[in-house]
């Protein structure tokens, strides 16, 4: 990977709509170059995938916690991750080193479903502790490393 493509990268991760035409114009390169380069960033790996961010606030999302978890041991794991796996309001799930087995970011509407997903948590076979975090502010929320750092 070279100055060009992390430039190209640059350009997705401010809109992943951006055309190939008007990447071309902005880096002065081909539209045929810039198209092979697509193709091979995303057969590399590099892409995973195109996307958009959806707004928490436009979506009376307006609660953002991270949540701690213990398991009692890693025979619980399977039905743990299963249940995240199917909670749409789960949008991360970190598995750590430490005090805690698992970080969770959770978003979600108002207190009244918070509480309803924290006790569906709490009830989860081979859950033995949790610690809950309301974040009051989001100072930085990036999706990925910036492209330079690549």
């Amino acid at each position: 990977m070279d100055a060009i493509d992390v430039n190209i990268l640059k350009l997705l991760k401010e809109n992943s709509r951006i055309s190939a035409s008007e990447i071309s114009s902005k880096i002065n390169l081909s539209i045929p170059a810039v198209s092979d380069r697509l193709k091979k960033l995303d057969a590399s790996g590099v892409i995973e995938k195109y996307t958009i961010i959806i707004s928490n606030k436009k979506m009376n999302k307006n609660i953002t916690v991270i949540m701690f978890i213990s398991l009692k041991n890693p025979n619980f794991t399977d039905k743990f991750v299963e249940f995240i796996q199917n909670e749409n309001e789960i949008i991360e799930c970190h598995y750590l080193t430490g005090d805690f087995d698992y970080a969770l970011k959770i978003v979600t509407e108002d207190t009244e479903t918070l509480e309803k997903i924290l006790n569906e948590i709490k009830l989860i076979k081979g859950v033995l502790r949790t610690k809950t975090i309301v974040t009051l502010s989001t100072i930085k929320n990036n999706y990925s490393i910036p492209p330079d750092e690549i």
